[in-house]
């Protein structure tokens, strides 16, 4: 073999050579991307897996919760009702005046638990986040908690009517009542502000902060169910959530649902 045939012969097979490694380099290249793509659509799916699950669970304990209510109503209810009467009958019946009171005592004991138990089915079946606009749900926390005169609580929003279904109510009342709590239970604030917007950007966006001595989030994130509720319940719905404490300038949340493109 000559020398121009072996050098075509070393510049060929160097040629299929660089080939067969690009081509080796290709492979491996659309192998990793292949699999990211497909880890990516297992989480995605996982993801929206984890979503359906915990609003499913949401509305399970909705409604078990009604059938709870109507259960206490119909059935302990009925037979409260009906030792009411008897006692009323006895006290009715009854001519010595010792018994007469002990009959009377009994008597409004029954009568107290029966309107204990009739406000617990009412509170049970009432159906309220699926009846009322977000905005009367969240007035009607910080009524209740401003009641308590613990600390003062301030509610802004910059809308009337926002469609939303129950699941994304139920979220927003949720991690607002869970913040109000905390922070009467433990921050020691005098205020609690909480604001709910639109804009262009987002569907919405809520913010609750207050001015209480605030906690170091590292050791709270790390036992604190509160807010482990609260970060479940926001990625529930795909929601962003943001939280901030610093010593003695209070604790603040921020949630935001952007807008679908």
């Amino acid at each position: 073999m000559g020398k121009t045939e072996l050098l075509l012969t070393i510049i060929i097979f160097n040629v299929f050579f660089a080939m067969f490694i690009v081509a080796v380099m290709i492979y491996i290249r659309k192998y990793k991307q292949r699999k990211v793509e497909y880890l990516n659509e297992i989480q995605l799916k996982n993801e929206i897996h984890q979503k359906e699950l915990l609003a499913t669970q949401l509305e399970i304990q909705q409604a078990t919760m009604q059938q709870i209510g109507r259960e206490l109503h119909d059935n302990i209810g009925q037979k409260l009702t009906l030792a009411s009467l008897y006692t009323q009958q006895l006290l009715y019946e009854n001519k010595v005046v010792e018994e007469s009171e002990r009959i009377d005592q009994v008597s409004q004991i029954i009568n107290q638990s029966l309107h204990d138990l009739r406000n617990l089915s009412k509170t049970l079946t009432d159906d309220n986040i699926n009846q009322k606009e977000i905005i009367a749900l969240i007035q009607k926390e910080v009524d209740n908690a401003n009641v308590l005169k613990k600390c003062k609580i301030h509610f802004k929003h910059n809308f009337e009517y926002l469609d939303l279904d129950f699941v994304h109510k139920n979220v927003l009342l949720r991690i607002t009542q869970e913040f109000i709590q905390n922070s009467i239970k433990h921050s020691q604030c005098e205020n609690i502000f909480i604001v709910l917007n639109t804009s262009e950007e987002n569907l919405w966006e809520l913010k609750i902060n207050d001015d209480g001595i605030g906690f170091d989030i590292d050791k709270i994130l790390s036992n604190g169910i509160g807010l482990t509720n609260m970060k479940n319940r926001t990625a529930i719905i795909g929601a962003e959530f943001n939280l901030e404490s610093n010593e003695n300038k209070g604790t603040a949340i921020e949630i935001k649902l952007k807008k679908q493109p």
